[in-house]
């Protein structure tokens, strides 16, 4: 690799790290912004019309009103470090920031607009602790709140539009509105939840409790259907396109975590009318509280996936850029696996030819040695798939090692994902994780494969250490977080794309395996065993699909 490519690299890396940051940031800013408004919502409408005075119902008001400054503060610092990553990026990539444009801009003067009425909101949230019966708190809380959510629909894809801007801007903050109750609403039940079980005043409050929030869930998912469906018809104007981009991909995500979530959503609203033919339902106080922690994995994931299409072109704007369905089939058919690996030296040689703008040529090298990585990791999972698998299956007792798998794909990543830094490639170490936002997925997915690894074998084998076990479906979430919000610099956006979607498929079959396990460590046999094995299900497709893995040469 010559001396100039560096540069060229590090540069784009610095682009695919602060759209990363940005990716990330607008999902917490989500989160953020539905868990302020959930709080606000069920303490000033739910809670008071639920509960009578007492000790009992002020705790569950406190727990419930903490949520409404941690997410406004949140809120605001994901503004802020959004803000500062484009900064960033803009005076690595141009020497120099240009302060007086960059702050001209819709998206600085709307995210500093916000980040202030965020800390406002916080600190007016914070207040409220100490005297939650003021009324003129209470009406600039919901006056505060009122301006975040008119400030974010210049924050919004609508806003770059020429035709029909402020109906897109509207219908888009609306449907970050039902978003918002949806996910907002499932945390408050978490909240009454964690309160009233040790409570026994509260205790008979929590079937009432969810029938409020089925109520209110069910209108979240009208508004989501009655303002996403109008919003995807204008964003996406054909089937090839919802199949053929990355903005049609990840609102397809969007809809099968949404559906998971519902899925769940309907077994909390069936038990609740059973509860209501009957006055006792057992599923109410030993199931439902646990899959609804399940329905949080997969809204948080969504909330993410959301604010991942708001850093894509609408699929409407690239047609000429759109894979074909042929295209995206290669991708996910099965093939044989490549066991064979370019050596280092024609891989480098590829690398330079990838970060050519002129003149480019197709880097084989470079796409075969990906190809090995990718498939070698997805026989590596498979195998601790149906290992696991089988332990269900034939209850062997050495199957719950399996986890080691995880330490043998750290270690296989950690030498082979990133062939152009530290330890092969002239990049050093801190230099590529810091200065690529690739090369800092790929690092933190080696960290988490290694610990995952290790704390789930440490769970599974020694009793002492079972609170462990809970951090195995947290990390995989995490993973998968970090899957559908993944970015490959380049500049021919099809290959990207093809690219990307292996990624979006596998970051969501890792949420289901997020959630399928934290559903297997909460339920009791036999419906805890059919959980387990829908996660290590869900790892086996994932090990599937890396087999198959064949990057494109466009």
């Amino acid at each position: 690799m010559t001396t100039e490519t560096v540069p060229a690299i590090a540069v784009g890396g610095l682009e695919g790290l602060a759209n990363f940051l940005d990716d990330l940031m607008g999902g917490i800013a989500l989160i953020s912004f539905a868990l302020s408004l959930g709080a606000l919502i069920w303490n000033r409408l739910i809670l008071k019309a639920l509960l009578p005075p007492g000790p009992g119902s002020e705790r569950l008001y406190r727990h419930s009103l903490r949520w409404l400054y941690l997410g406004a503060f949140a809120l605001a610092a994901s503004h802020a470090v959004a803000l500062a990553a484009k900064a960033w990026v803009l005076k690595e990539t141009l020497g120099t920031l240009p302060w007086s444009a960059y702050t001209a801009t819709v998206q600085f003067k709307a995210g500093l607009i916000r980040m202030l009425l965020a800390l406002g909101l916080g600190w007016i949230g914070h207040g409220l602790l100490a005297r939650p019966e003021d009324p003129l708190r209470w009406r600039l809380a919901w006056g505060l709140m009122t301006a975040i959510v008119v400030c974010g629909a210049w924050l919004t894809h609508g806003v770059g539009r020429f035709e029909m801007r402020e109906l897109l801007m509207a219908t888009t903050i609306l449907h970050q509105i039902c978003g918002a109750l949806w996910f907002g609403g499932v945390v408050q039940l978490i909240v009454f939840w964690r309160v009233a079980h040790t409570d026994p005043v509260l205790r008979p409050y929590w079937p009432q409790a969810l029938r409020h929030f089925s109520t209110l869930g069910a209108l979240a998912v009208a508004g989501l259907l009655l303002t996403g469906i109008p919003l995807a018809w204008h964003f996406i104007d054909n089937l090839t396109a919802l199949i053929g981009t990355g903005y049609g991909s990840l609102l397809l995500t969007k809809i099968a975590l949404m559906l998971g979530a519902l899925g769940l959503a309907w077994f909390n609203y069936r038990a609740g009318k059973r509860w209501e033919q009957s006055g006792d339902h057992p599923a109410l106080y030993r199931t439902i509280p646990h899959l609804i922690e399940a329905e949080s994995f997969l809204l948080v994931s969504a909330l993410f996936v959301a604010a991942t299409l708001s850093s894509q072109p609408p699929a409407v704007d690239i047609p000429h850029l759109t894979a074909s369905p042929g295209e995206v089939w290669h991708m996910f058919s099965p093939k044989w696996p490549q066991l064979t690996s370019p050596t280092h030296e024609e891989l480098l040689i590829g690398e330079v030819q990838r970060a050519t703008i002129v003149g480019k040529e197709a880097p084989v090298a470079a796409a075969e040695w990906s190809n090995f990585n990718h498939n070698v990791s997805g026989l590596i999972l498979t195998a601790m798939a149906l290992v696991a698998l089988g332990g269900y299956l034939f209850r062997w007792r050495w199957a719950d090692y399996w986890p080691a798998g995880f330490i043998v794909l750290g270690i296989f990543l950690f030498f082979r994902s990133d062939a152009q830094a530290w330890p092969l490639g002239p990049l050093g170490f801190w230099e590529s994780t810091f200065g690529d936002g690739e090369i800092f997925q790929h690092r933190l997915a080696t960290l988490l494969a290694f610990v995952l690894g290790g704390l789930e074998i440490r769970a599974r084998t020694n009793p002492a250490a079972r609170r462990l076990r809970y951090l195995f479906p947290v990390l995989c979430a995490v993973g998968g977080i970090l899957l559908l919000t993944h970015a490959h610099g380049g500049f021919e956006l099809k290959t990207e794309y093809l690219i990307q979607s292996t990624h979006t498929v596998m970051g969501l079959l890792a949420i289901f395996m997020a959630a399928g396990r934290w559903l297997e460590l909460k339920l009791q046999p036999p419906a805890s065993t059919w959980a387990g094995m829908v996660a290590m299900g869900s790892m086996t497709l994932i090990g599937l699909l890396l087999m198959f893995y064949d990057e494109p040469l466009y």
